[in-house]
């Protein structure tokens, strides 16, 4: 699992429109807010991607840009945001490449049944490439405005 202060893990993912989206591309520009969610359009993480949408431009306002990432693909990502009007990024990691990068690809436990999945995980990713916050298996409820606020801290 990672730790605060490593360097992230570089990614180069398609997001939902099929554009491909790198870690590089902010650096020395902007913070990241990148969350790992489990499906598309479930209960959970359909609160935390309205939770995100509805804080972006709070989220711009302090040079961060938040992007969402599962499993699922580009197609299903358009069509969760397409229903719920999100406005985040949703990057494809269909491979499990990133899943398995950030070390959220776990085994998990739901109904006394296991089973691997993704656990829900946001890091905080500051300009230079750094992790101000590694957090595994976070709850949906509330959490947005959490990493809002820790954002807000950076510089």
């Amino acid at each position: 699992m990672l730790k605060n202060n490593q360097t992230a893990p570089e990614f180069n993912s398609p997001n939902q429109n099929n554009e491909m989206v790198s870690l590089s591309q902010f650096k020395g520009q902007k913070n990241v807010v990148l969350y790992f969610y489990p499906k598309d359009d479930t209960p959970g993480c359909t609160i935390e991607a309205n939770d995100f949408t509805k804080l972006a431009s709070e989220f711009a306002a302090a040079n961060s840009v938040v992007i969402g990432i599962s499993k699922d693909s580009c197609a299903s990502h358009q069509a969760f945001i397409d229903k719920f009007g999100l406005k985040v990024d949703l990057l494809a990691d269909t491979s499990g490449q990133v899943c398995a990068d950030y070390g959220v690809w776990q085994e998990k436990e739901k109904n006394g049944e296991k089973k691997i999945g993704i656990v829900r995980s946001t890091f905080i990713i500051n300009k230079a490439g750094a992790l101000e916050a590694a957090l595994y298996g976070v709850s949906p409820d509330g959490h947005a405005q959490a990493m809002l606020d820790l954002v807000k801290t950076l510089d």
